[in-house]
């Protein structure tokens, strides 16, 4: 078993900094969420559904991605979330190129 923390945690303080960095308060979330279920997001307590992952980075005006790449990055500086996205970035890119070679043949 890994020693890392669980992604519920990772997403917890990306979201909870995400939101701090955006100026926005939980109420803000009020057009798509309650801000007790804000607060036990930014606590773990709970993980999101992607469709809510979407909703919560419109409220605060970003892609999605910034607050997943956030929450997988290693540390929560800039530099890491560039390397975060990047790696991510990579990986799909060779996956997309592996798909069409393998498209190609058939």
């Amino acid at each position: 078993m890994s020693n890392r923390p669980r992604s519920e945690h990772h997403f917890a303080l990306a979201l909870k900094q995400a939101r701090a960095l955006t100026g926005h308060n939980q109420e803000d979330f009020d057009v798509c969420s309650s801000r007790t279920y804000i607060s036990a997001l930014e606590r773990g307590l709970k993980v999101p559904t992607l469709s809510k992952v979407d909703q919560l980075a419109e409220v605060m005006g970003v892609h999605p991605l910034v607050i997943l790449a956030m929450a997988y990055a290693k540390e929560p500086t800039p530099h890491s979330v560039q390397d975060a996205l990047h790696h991510a970035a990579d990986q799909a890119w060779k996956l997309m190129n592996r798909s069409t070679l393998v498209g190609d043949e058939g």
